[in-house]
């Protein structure tokens, strides 16, 4: 979407406008527009749009912000008999039609179906795993391991090849660090702050404060929180307003 809308102008327009579920709004509080969440909670796609450049800002338009669902949007389009009126949500990622994202991430690109040790954090091997790529964090179902308790996804280690695992307890974590930071209401964070933070696009936003550490974030929640990933995307907020995000570190 950056690249759309920097070439804007070779079309002759000032702004674009996408179909996010988002807002931009002046704030008097921060003095600048601003990135917030769109009225329809259900369908807020404002956790994957903290990257757009601060400077963008004032060049988008989200012109199904202030709507509060999509019952409302289908409604106009059958009025003006577009063919989308009745064209299905979409649940997974777009351009995977069926949902199959392990076929293909090994069509597109050089991943290996390669097999590995299942082990605990004190290195107790407990069986086989056909492949990193196909299990995530929190994952308790498919292991194909039996134990005393049950049994989570609770990271990898590459190097080795290991899937690790353990109890459901493992899976929370109260601080971790966040990196490839964009801030959209300052160049970073001077003091520690105040926010929510949302670790996952379908995940809710929990109190926590951020510490600007050289280069990156560090995430410190006011309550330990479950499945934090690496690679995911945490994003902060001001009540409605986006401060920023970047990627969840390992």
């Amino acid at each position: 979407m950056v690249a759309c809308i920097k070439k804007r102008k070779n079309f002759g327009c000032d702004f674009i406008a996408t179909g996010h579920y988002a807002k931009i709004e002046y704030d008097e509080k921060y003095k600048q527009n601003v990135l917030k969440k769109s009225d329809a909670i259900g369908k807020d796609q404002s956790y994957v749009l903290y990257n757009l450049p601060k400077d963008l800002l004032d060049k988008v338009k989200f012109p199904l912000g202030n709507f509060k669902s999509k019952d409302e949007i289908r409604a106009i389009a059958k009025e003006h008999n577009l063919p989308v009126a009745n064209k299905p949500d979409s649940e997974d990622i777009c351009f995977i039609p069926d949902g199959n994202y392990k076929k293909f991430l090994e069509k597109n690109s050089d991943l290996k179906a390669t097999k590995g040790n299942i082990v605990t954090q004190d290195g107790q091997i407990l069986g086989v795993h056909t492949g990193l790529y196909k299990y995530t964090i929190g994952q308790r179902k498919g292991l194909g391991i039996s134990y005393s308790n049950p049994l989570y996804v609770i990271g990898f280690n590459p190097d080795k090849n290991e899937l690790i695992v353990g109890e459901e307890e493992e899976l929370y974590k109260k601080e971790f660090m966040v990196s490839n930071c964009n801030f959209l209401v300052c160049d970073k964070i001077e003091t520690p702050l105040n926010v929510q933070v949302k670790t996952r696009y379908s995940a809710k936003c929990y109190n926590a404060k951020i510490i600007q550490k050289e280069d990156k974030v560090k995430v410190i929640f006011d309550e330990p929180q479950k499945s934090i990933t690496p690679g995911q995307s945490a994003v902060f907020y001001d009540g409605d307003i986006v401060i920023g995000g970047g990627k969840i570190n390992g």
